[in-house]
């Protein structure tokens, strides 16, 4: 059964609980599986997600790298569910941020997409699975949430919204802001806003029914008083 009550402060999420081997093998299987996810939509070359949409156009304007300008990101994400909670900003999302960048830098060198002689949109379709299903097993191992996913498990449990609509509305606006600053658009970027974020909430579900412990976003989260 999953405990309800750790929801009502996302941040925190397990955080006095025994870090278990279960907890940490979702979480390395999830980071590796979002690290091959996101490698496969670099190597289909359709286009990249909302964030390295708003980051590249960003770039246009700023004199910053995409890695100074993702983790950028991520620390206003940390920084906001932080004052909205009035909890210490997390770090272990920063943690999770340069393992799977170190992942998929690795997967880049090692040029693994040699020997996937498969069409373009295949690979799009399989890296959106696999980016949906890796970010369900991290968000449900409760540490190291990636920043955005933590800041719309924040609004899905302050406002009760659903996930998918919590974190499209969050790239949503990274995908305009970045479109507008000159960023690039492709069809990967439409299957990533809207695959991605349709399928994390579902497939936290049905993990769930297959005996997964799902410690970080509830299937049916109970909200919290505004003032909390």
């Amino acid at each position: 059964m999953v405990d309800t009550q750790q929801y009502r402060v996302p941040t925190g999420v397990g955080r006095r609980r025994a870090f278990d081997m279960g907890r940490l093998w979702t979480y390395l299987v999830g980071c590796i599986v979002f690290a091959l996810g996101a490698y496969l939509f670099i190597l289909s070359e359709l286009g990249t997600d909302p964030l390295d949409v708003f980051v590249l156009g960003l770039l246009r304007h700023l004199p910053l790298t995409v890695g100074l300008g993702q983790a950028g990101v991520a620390v206003v994400c940390l920084l906001a569910v932080a004052a909205w909670t009035h909890r210490r900003p997390q770090l272990s999302p920063m943690f999770t941020f340069f393992f799977c960048g170190s992942m998929i830098d690795a997967l880049r060198w090692l040029d693994v997409g040699r020997w996937l002689a498969f069409p373009s949109y295949l690979v799009l379709a399989v890296a959106t699975l696999l980016c949906a299903y890796g970010s369900a097993l991290i968000i449900m191992s409760g540490f190291g949430i990636r920043a955005m996913d933590l800041l719309a498990i924040t609004m899905t449990s302050r406002w009760r919204w659903p996930f998918w609509a919590a974190k499209g509305t969050l790239e949503g606006l990274l995908l305009v802001s970045g479109f507008l600053l000159g960023g690039p658009l492709g069809i990967g970027t439409v299957c990533f806003l809207v695959g991605v974020d349709l399928l994390i909430q579902p497939l936290i579900y049905l993990n769930t029914r297959l005996g997964v412990r799902n410690l970080g976003l509830p299937v049916r989260p109970e909200p919290v008083p505004a003032g909390r």
